[in-house]
């Protein structure tokens, strides 16, 4: 029997029609082995980490999904990447993005690895997070 995890992520965009770029990485969870439960309302705030004169539009969503996080982490950056998401080398250099998609919670795993945290570091240091996941529980 398939285990399935309930999974909590975290989606913003502040570059061209944000809303859209968020809903098509949206639909686009269901061609992963992901299954979207919830959805939360689009939440608009300033940069977070770093100055941009382009405001961010952030949603967070529930679901769930056989994956284990590493798996799911590589689907949702091939998500990111399909809708023009550029990655250069330093991971913390914050930047303007089309697309921006975080694990926030999986089940109660906590993980701690170069490549992944579970749960997101800074999760409950941003509005843009915790505000919209409160609309999920």
């Amino acid at each position: 029997m398939e285990l399935i995890h309930t999974v909590f992520l975290a989606l913003g965009s502040n570059l061209g029609d944000r809303e859209i770029q968020i809903n098509m990485a949206v639909s686009q969870l269901n061609s992963i082995n992901f299954k979207v439960d919830k959805v939360s309302d689009f939440f608009y705030s300033a940069a977070w980490g770093y100055q941009s004169a382009n405001e961010f539009c952030n949603l967070c969503l529930k679901g769930s999904t056989s994956l284990d996080p590493i798996n799911l982490l590589e689907h949702l950056k091939t998500i990111e990447i399909n809708l023009g998401r550029k990655y250069e080398s330093s991971r913390m250099d914050y930047k303007d993005r089309l697309i921006d998609i975080d694990i926030i919670f999986f089940g109660n795993l906590v993980l701690n690895t170069p490549e992944l945290s579970i749960p997101h570091p800074y999760w409950n240091q941003r509005n843009f997070v915790y505000r919209p996941l409160l609309q999920l529980l």
